[in-house]
């Protein structure tokens, strides 16, 4: 393979050793598939930080991991990519770890490796299991520090959590529910993907909350462990709408938003309100063809500044700052659409 990185910087990104490198860039064979897929990865991986690949300034190398579906963990790298000029004169270099769904021992067996190898910090995004907990903790003890992102995991050793207040995420989506069908009847339907993230429970629970106080009367309806994946999704939301033919509105919490859509033309039902989190691809072009209500939406590449400015401070790179607030939430609406996404392309 052609490229102009030398053969240390590539193995360090890929988390291999030199040798074995130097073996698949010269197709020398007796290398397993997935180990060339990975120094592939890892080209492609500096060809998209090459502005980091520079001399001077101190070179972080942080490893982020998520089980999360496409959508995400794509925005999630495009946001870091997008700050890491921001960082200077720091040098902060990325390994990607996605994983759409897994056993948890899979993700357990990422942490671990890197625990093994080494790194200057962890992004993680992963279940709140005991097992997962203790790996994290593992990996905190051999100084490498975790800020969990998005979804926390509080009785674990992170050092820190950084996303929104989930709770309130949940009770500012039943207000809207509750403001924009008013007194017409009808239940909602409220979807997370999987329970065992502790982010989505929380947006569950603050909506549950709010929705019992505010609108006391409306049944909840609950569809989970799909993973936020369409595939699974559809079906989970066809079975909970023709069990309940009173179902008009939806709050989705973990995503699958697509599939969600699709049940509802499929039974020719109408939803009258539909509250989303995340401007990713999918949820952009729903907001835009006025098929989603408003998205909770949150400033990601914030997000990714934070969390790797914390693991700097922990190996003393910036100054001590005391605990940041939670990130805002945006209600995003078609016409509020923050900087990047083109307003001429939504209709009135």
């Amino acid at each position: 393979m052609r490229h102009p990185y030398p053969i240390r910087e590539i193995a360090r990104q890929a988390g291999l050793s030199e040798a074995t490198v130097d073996r698949v860039l010269n197709d020398r064979g007796g290398v397993r598939e997935s180990t060339v897929m990975e120094v592939h990865q890892a080209i492609k991986d500096l060809d998209r930080q090459r502005t980091q690949v520079r001399i001077g300034g101190r070179t972080f190398m942080i490893d982020i991991v998520m089980q999360t579906p496409e959508r995400f963990s794509t925005a999630v790298r495009d946001a870091l990519e997008a700050e890491l000029p921001s960082l200077h004169p720091a040098v902060v270099r990325s390994r990607f770890h996605f994983r759409e769904t897994c056993p948890a021992a899979e993700l357990i067996a990422t942490i671990d490796k890197i625990a093994k190898r080494g790194s200057q910090g962890v992004i993680l995004k992963a279940p709140d299991l005991p097992e997962i907990g203790a790996a994290v903790g593992r990996l905190v003890a051999t100084g490498i520090p975790v800020v969990t992102l998005v979804s926390d995991l509080p009785s674990s050793a992170r050092m820190a959590y950084v996303g929104i207040d989930n709770r309130a995420a949940g009770a500012t989506a039943a207000y809207l529910i509750g403001q924009w069908l008013g007194d017409r009847p009808g239940n909602v339907l409220a979807t997370i993907s999987r329970g065992s993230f502790r982010g989505e429970e929380e947006r569950e629970m603050g909506f549950r909350s709010a929705m019992r106080i505010a609108q006391p009367g409306r049944s909840l309806v609950e569809v989970t462990d799909s993973d936020g994946l369409d595939a699974t999704q559809r079906d989970l939301v066809l079975e909970a709408l023709k069990r309940d033919e009173d179902v008009i509105a939806v709050y989705s919490a973990g995503g699958g938003n697509a599939a969600t859509l699709d049940a509802f033309d499929t039974l020719g039902r109408e939803c009258a309100v539909f509250i989303a989190h995340d401007l990713d691809h999918d949820n952009t072009r729903f907001l835009r063809e006025r098929r989603l209500s408003a998205v909770l939406h949150h400033d990601l590449r914030q997000d990714m500044r934070r969390a790797c400015q914390t693991i700097m401070r922990a190996h003393k790179a910036l100054p001590d700052e005391g605990p940041f607030l939670p990130s805002a939430i945006q209600v995003v609406t078609p016409y509020n659409m923050p900087p990047g996404v083109p307003l001429a392309e939504f209709t009135g």
